[in-house]
C-alpha cells in the first residue's frame, strides 16, 4: 500500500494533537499573539522590567524636589526644674517652663548642581525606556521563538510517525518478498534496522516537543494549548527595503540599546556638569515665622514670663571655599564615565549593524533554502514513487526505496524549520532596526492556520478510539484548513 504522504500530513497533525502529544481536546486554540499576550503578563523577566521604569521615572519628581521650596515645621516644649543660690540666700526651687516653635520655607534661587541633577535625571528616565523598548522586544523574539520551537518540534512529531509507518510498510513488503523467494534475507534486516531507526527518532522528537513545550510553559506560567501552525502552501514576504544598508543604517540610529547608550553619554554630561557646580555659589530665600514662651529664668530670683513671635525674610549665601579634594575628583570620575559611555555608543552601535545584517541574510538566505527544499521535496516524492515502482519490478532494490524516503521526510522536516526561522530571522531585523512590536506579531498571525479544531478533534478521538478513523477523515480534515 503507498503512503499517501501529500493528503496524510494534516490527518496525522491532528491525531498527534488528540494523542501523542496528550493535548486536551477542551483546550483552546492558540496563536501567536494569543501566546505573546499571555507572555506579556506572565512573564517575570518582563514583570521585573516593567517595574525597573516605574522605579527610574520616579528620578524626575525626586530631582524636581530639588529646584522648589521646602517647608518645614519645628517645636519645643521642655520644663527645667533646679536648685539655685543667689548671693546672700538659702538655696531655692526653681521650675522653668518654656516652648517655642518655628515654621520656616526655603526657596533655592541659584543652586547649579540642582538644575543639573534634574536635566540628568530625564536622561536617565529617557536611558530606561529606551532598555524597556529592548525588553519588549526581547519579550516578542522569545515569546516567537519559543512558539516556533514547539510547532517544529510538533511538525517533527508528524514527520517520524509518517517516517515509522513508511518504514513499517517497507519492512512488510520486505519480509513478504523474503518469504515469497523474491527477495534476499539482507533487504528484510535493512528494512528492520531503518524501522528501529525511525522508531528511535520518535522517541526522540517525543521528547524535544516536550522540552520545548515545557520552555513555552515557563513563559507563558500555563500549559500550552493548540499552536496554530503556518497555512499549507503559504508564500513568507521578504523583507522592505530588500537592501542590507538602509537595515544598518537604521539600527545604527534607532536600535533600543544605542539610543539607550547615547543618553547615558546625556546622563554623564550632565553629570560632569552638576559635579562642577558644587565650586559655585548657592543664594536661597529664607523665611520664617515663629513663637516661644518662658515661664522664668534660673539665673534672676523674681519670675518675668516672657512670650513672643517673630517673622524673618532674607537671602542665604554660600560660598563653598575647600572641601578636600572631593569635587575634583568627583569631576574626574564623571568624565571617566563618559569617556566610557561614549565607547559603549560605539559598540552598540557596531553591534546593532551587525545584527540586522545577520538577520538579513538570515532572511534572504532563509527564502532561498525554502525554494530549493521546496523543489527538492517535489523531486523527493517523484523519487519515491519511481523507487518503489522500480523496486516491485525488480530494477530497484529495497535500500534506494528507503533512502528516497529518509531524504523526502528530512527535506519537509527541513522546510518547516526554514520557514519559522525565517520568520524569527525577519522579527530579528525588524529588532535590530528598533521598530520590532506587536504589529509585526498580527501580520505573523496572518499566515497562521485559524481552525475550528475542537469539534473535529472529538470527533477524530471518538473514531481513533473505535477504530474506523480512515481517509474520509483526512478529507474533511482538508476542507477544513481549505476554508481557513
Amino acid at each position: 500500500m503507498q503512503l499517501h504522504i501529500r493528503r496524510g500530513m494534516a490527518l496525522q497533525r491532528f491525531i498527534i494533537c488528540v494523542s501523542g502529544l496528550s493535548l486536551s481536546v477542551s483546550a483552546h486554540s492558540a496563536d501567536l499573539l494569543d501566546i505573546y499576550h499571555q507572555v506579556q503578563i506572565s512573564d517575570p523577566t518582563y514583570a521585573a522590567a516593567r517595574y525597573t521604569l516605574e522605579a527610574t521615572e520616579q528620578k524626575i519628581p525626586q530631582a524636581r524636589a530639588g529646584l522648589l521650596p521646602t517647608v518645614s515645621i519645628n517645636g519645643t516644649d521642655n520644663q527645667t526644674s533646679a536648685l539655685t543660690t543667689y548671693t546672700g540666700t538659702p538655696p531655692v526651687q526653681r521650675d522653668v517652663n518654656a516652648w517655642n516653635w518655628s515654621l520656616q520655607l526655603t526657596q533655592p534661587l541659584i543652586r547649579m548642581q540642582n538644575l543639573y541633577a534634574y536635566r540628568e535625571s530625564k536622561s536617565q528616565v529617557d536611558a530606561a525606556r529606551a532598555q524597556f523598548d529592548q525588553d519588549q522586544q526581547d519579550l516578542i523574539l522569545r515569546a516567537a521563538q519559543a512558539y516556533f520551537d514547539v510547532l517544529v518540534a510538533q511538525e517533527g512529531i508528524v514527520v517520524a510517525e509518517a517516517q515509522v509507518n513508511a518504514m513499517d510498510e517497507q519492512w512488510a513488503q520486505a519480509k513478504r518478498g523474503y518469504e515469497t523467494g523474491v527477495n534476499a534475507v539482507t533487504d528484510m534486516h535493512e528494512a528492520r534496522a531503518k524501522l528501529e531507526q525511525a522508531r528511535m527518532q520518535l522517541i526522540q522528537a517525543q521528547n524535544d516537543l516536550d522540552d520545548k513545550r515545557a520552555a513555552l510553559e515557563q513563559l507563558t506560567g500555563i500549559a500550552p494549548p493548540h499552536l496554530a501552525a503556518l497555512l499549507p502552501g503559504v508564500v513568507l514576504p521578504g523583507p522592505l527595503p530588500q537592501t542590507v544598508q538602509p537595515w544598518a543604517n537604521e539600527a545604527e540610529n534607532n536600535n533600543p540599546l544605542v539610543r539607550q547608550q547615547r543618553m547615558a553619554m546625556a546622563v554623564a554630561e550632565n553629570e560632569i556638569s552638576r559635579n562642577r557646580a558644587e565650586y559655585l555659589p548657592t543664594l536661597d530665600l529664607t523665611a520664617s515665622h515663629g513663637g516661644n514662651y518662658s515661664s522664668g529664668s534660673l539665673t534672676t530670683p523674681t519670675d518675668y514670663a516672657t512670650q513672643g513671635t517673630s517673622n524673618q525674610v532674607g537671602v542665604q549665601l554660600t560660598i563653598p571655599l575647600i572641601n578636600g579634594g572631593a569635587t575634583g575628583a568627583k569631576v574626574k570620575e564623571a568624565m571617566a564615565n563618559y569617556y566610557k559611555a561614549q565607547a559603549q555608543l560605539e559598540e552598540a552601535r557596531r553591534k546593532a549593524a551587525t545584527d540586522a545584517k545577520q538577520a538579513f541574510s538570515g532572511v534572504m538566505n532563509g527564502l532561498a533554502k525554502i525554494a530549493a527544499l521546496k523543489s527538492a521535496i517535489a523531486s523527493g516524492v517523484s523519487a519515491v514513487k519511481g523507487n518503489k515502482v522500480g523496486y516491485q519490478a525488480g530494477i530497484r532494490i529495497n535500500s534506494d526505496v528507503l533512502s528516497a524516503e529518509q531524504q523526502l521526510y528530512t527535506s519537509r522536516r527541513d522546510l518547516v524549520k526554514a520557514q519559522y526561522d525565517v520568520l524569527l530571522q525577519g522579527l530579528k531585523l525588524k529588532a535590530a532596526a528598533g521598530i520590532l512590536g506587536e504589529a509585526d506579531v498580527i501580520a505573523i498571525n496572518e499566515h497562521l492556520e485559524k481552525i475550528a479544531h475542537d469539534m473535529v478533534l472529538q470527533g477524530l478521538k471518538l473514531k481513533a478510539a473505535t477504530s474506523i478513523l480512515g481517509e474520509v477523515d483526512n478529507v474533511t480534515i482538508n476542507a477544513h484548513l481549505e476554508q481557513k
